[in-house]
């Protein structure tokens, strides 16, 4: 009778605090929010590189991000983005299976295994069944693979291309499934649900086991210098951008320098996950944060890939989050004026950014599981 009240009382807890966050993110909506990002950071011309072969390709996603996020941020960085770097542009259409607007498990396993999916599924088809990502078919190609995100690993985006479940909100059982998937490299947040698991799992035990070093913080991370990793250093989200600094960054790049020692190549996905949750909740300063931190963190993979000369680098999103609207602003002083007219997804289209050889694949408009066969196609996977 205890656990059940304690139980109660938690789910009303928590009810408490969804309730709160929406009533903030409602008294935020349709109003001007005005942004100065007080100290702009440089940003370098990055020459691409001039051959043709795709060894490895980087895919990276911001979580909700659309034209409207990245033209905000380019002003506020005074009409400067590391994004801006890129050969190609083209767009996605991002609706699933049974809805026009998606979430990011339908949006991300479009990308991740080449089908429309429903609502809410990750990394499954529209009947609920498990199809091979693009994780489990560079990994049968004997090329290494990883994924670097932000968020909590049991959300949807890093669940797409590792795990298998027709409801996002099945937590515990997608956590369960990184200890099959291929994966060589794994960096995020969400340590409480591998381990003090109600089924008694330490996944991080299991993952031992199959080979993995599971580095639990930034310093254990980069002492690695060989092997399968599995870092998961927060028990939930990562920090805040403005308290977690280059983590992105740092922990895309390590990656990099492990998986690019496979001689047949790599596929890796990053993600810039909040950009999603700051949409969500109409807060105009976090959402520039995180968007500039991710293109800073594009910066750092644009470099590497400008001295591998064989790397492809896809920029993308899976759909928008709170439609974003810039209204007004200074380019000189960085000063961005904003409205958001929804504290859920919209249906834009989204943009889709590429660098490096085979980029001119990505011009023009095209359904969402299309970057799925493009990059299956360049890979010969």
């Amino acid at each position: 009778m205890g656990k059940m009240i304690l139980r109660s009382w938690l789910l009303a807890v928590l009810a408490i605090g969804l309730l709160s966050a929406d009533a903030l993110a409602q008294s935020r909506r349709d109003k001007e929010q005005t942004y100065v990002l007080e100290q702009p950071y440089e940003v370098n011309r990055i020459t691409p590189p001039q051959g043709k072969k795709v060894k490895n390709v980087i895919l990276m996603i911001g979580d909700g991000m659309s034209l409207m996020h990245v033209y905000s941020a380019w002003t506020a960085n005074r009409g400067k983005l590391f994004l801006d770097n890129c050969q190609a542009v083209g767009l996605s259409k991002t609706y699933c299976a049974d809805r026009l607007i998606t979430d990011s498990g339908a949006g991300g396993t479009a990308m991740a295994v080449g089908q429309k999916t429903n609502y809410h599924s990750v990394g499954v088809d529209t009947l609920g069944r498990p199809v091979p990502s693009l994780i489990d078919l560079a990994a049968a190609k004997g090329k290494a693979t990883g994924i670097a995100v932000t968020c909590r690993l049991w959300d949807a985006t890093p669940a797409d291309f590792c795990c298998h479940n027709k409801d996002r909100d099945a937590e515990a059982e997608i956590v369960a499934d990184y200890v099959n998937s291929p994966v060589d490299y794994v960096f995020g947040g969400g340590s409480k649900l591998f381990e003090n698991r109600a089924d008694g799992r330490d996944l991080f035990k299991e993952l031992r086991a199959k080979g993995f070093k599971t580095a639990r913080s930034w310093e254990e991370l980069e002492g690695v210098k060989e092997g399968k990793v599995f870092a998961v250093t927060d028990t939930v989200d990562t920090p805040l951008p403005a308290e977690r600094g280059d983590l992105l960054a740092r922990a895309s790049l390590k990656g990099i320098e492990l998986l690019s020692r496979n001689k047949n190549g790599f596929f890796m996905m990053i993600e810039g996950s909040q950009l999603d949750d700051y949409g969500h909740f109409n807060d105009l300063d976090l959402l520039m944060q995180e968007t500039h931190d991710f293109d800073r963190t594009i910066g750092a993979v644009y470099e590497w890939a400008a001295k591998d000369g064989e790397t492809l680098v896809i920029v993308t999103a899976d759909h928008e989050t709170g439609g974003l609207t810039l209204v007004d602003g200074d380019l000189k002083s960085g000063k961005i004026v904003c409205k958001f007219s929804t504290g859920g997804h919209s249906g834009v289209m989204v943009p889709v950014y590429a660098f490096g050889p085979g980029s001119q694949d990505f011009t023009g408009i095209y359904e969402n599981t299309a970057i799925f066969d493009k990059i299956k196609k360049l890979l010969d996977l």
